[in-house]
Formats: C-alpha cells, structure tokens, sequence
C-alpha cells in the first residue's frame, strides 16, 4: 500500500468516524425544529416547528428557573471543587511522605464505591440538618472528588521544587506560593478541572433529583424527565428542551478544548 493509499484511507476513516459522531448532535437540533410526528417518522429535514415547540416547553415548564437552577449550582461547585481538589492534589505531592501515599490509596479505593450506594444515609444525614432544596445540598457530596485530587497532585509532579524552595527563600509563605506560582503554571490543568466538574455538575440527575424536591429548585435534567412522564411525549418539544441543556456544555467544551486536552496530557506526562 503506497502512501497516499494510507493517507486517503485514513482520511476516509476520519470522516466517517466524525459523521458518526456529530449526526446525533445535528438530529437533535433537525428533531427540534420538527414535530413529535416528524421524529418519530425519522425526518432528517429541518421543520418549522421550533417556535411552537419552544411556546409549548415554556407552557410545560420554567425553563428560565431550570437554566438559572443549572447554572447557579454548576457554577459554585466548580469553583469551591477547584479550590479544595487543587490545594488537596498540591499538599499531597509538594508535602510528600508515606502517610500521604496510603492516604491517596485510600481516596483512590472511594472510586470504586457506587454513588447509589451512599444516596440513602446521604439524604437521611442532609433531611435531618435541613439542607434539602439547598445549594449546599446539591454541591457537598461533590466538592471533593479523587479524580480532581489525582488530576492536581500529577500536574504537580511536574512542578520544579526548586522554584518552591527559592520562593521560601525569598520570603514567601506556602499559601503564597500556591496562589503566586502554582496556579498560574497551571493554567491548562485548571481549565481541564472547570471544564470535567462543570460538566459532571450540569448534567447531574440522580442527586439532584432525590435532594431537590422542591419544584423551584429543579435543575435542567430534572424538568427534561418530566417532559416524558405523562402518557405522550412531544418528541420535537423534548429535543428542544435537550438541545437547550446540551448548548451551554458544548459552548464550554469548544472554548476549553486546546486547554483541555493539554491539561490532560500535561497531567499524565508529569
């Protein structure tokens, strides 16, 4: 097989694959500009129905409380999350010792623990301090996850521990060194943590639907399953409402990508 043999069948290979991946994206967003009969009949032409499918979903739901929900509880548990897993990943790789090590073993072995499992003593411990319907309910399970931590403390391998003792030479605190030297070297790292959190936050259902019983405190995932809980379901209104919720994670994914992506293999590397 010549080169340009290779080259065109990898380019072919390619495409297909990228068809593959998009299509479900570009049907979602044909689905929502047809009607309930169109999809289920598998139109793949682009309807006229989107305004009377967006006027039926503000009828059926408040999808401005449900985006305002999303974004609110996303928001702050990225943020706190970042700033617990960053300092809890860089404490344990610059203040290294044995102790440390069994430690993450032990945080790493919490993986494998289904969430499910823990959802029933979690709700019984939140209902009994009143935190049901709350913002600290929705982020408190969450804010330290092991993945961040591992994620933090591998970028931090790669952190020259001569810069951190010449800063305490110079008369830095720890604190000081973490927020003047760490962060900013960490950029692409931070920007792959905001993007996983922000995401896995976004698109949470099973906590938020069991702690969340108040109807103004439903998240954008809850009211897309109470689009589908009656005896018919309006495809074309249904795909709206996804498409909605699938727009503000796919605009921070395509900004963050390049940061991303190098925050990741930077982490693996170190």
């Amino acid at each position: 097989m010549t080169d340009k043999t290779r080259t065109l069948c990898s380019y072919i290979v390619l495409i297909l694959t990228a068809v593959i991946s998009v299509f479900p994206l570009i049907w979602m967003v044909i689905a929502a500009t047809n009607s309930s009969v169109d999809v289920i009949a598998g139109k793949l032409t682009p309807g006229f129905k989107f305004i009377e499918n967006y006027q039926n979903l503000l009828a059926n739901q408040d999808i401005y409380r449900g985006l305002f929900n999303s974004f609110k509880y996303s928001i702050v548990q990225t943020v706190v999350s970042i700033v617990i897993c960053s300092l809890a990943g860089y404490g344990f790789e610059v203040y290294h010792d044995k102790y440390k090590d069994a430690l993450m073993g032990v945080i790493l072995m919490s993986m494998m623990i289904p969430f499910v499992s823990m959802m029933v003593p979690l709700f019984r411990m939140f209902s009994a301090v009143n935190l049901l319907n709350t913002t600290i309910g929705f982020i408190l399970p969450s804010l330290s996850t092991p993945f961040l931590i591992m994620l933090f403390r591998s970028s931090a391998r790669s952190f020259p521990m001569e810069m951190i003792e010449a800063a305490r030479i110079d008369g830095l605190g720890e604190f000081q060194i973490f927020v003047k030297m760490f962060v900013p070297t960490m950029k692409s790292t931070y920007a792959a943590a905001i993007t996983v959190t922000f995401m896995n936050a976004w698109n949470n259902y099973i906590w938020p639907k069991v702690i969340m019983q108040d109807s103004s405190s439903q998240t954008m995932p809850m009211m897309i399953s109470n689009l589908t809980s009656g005896y018919f379901t309006d495809y074309g209104m249904l795909m709206l409402a996804v498409f909605i919720t699938t727009l503000p994670t796919a605009v921070l994914f395509l900004f963050m990508q390049k940061n991303f992506r190098e925050g990741l293999t930077g982490s693996v590397k170190g």
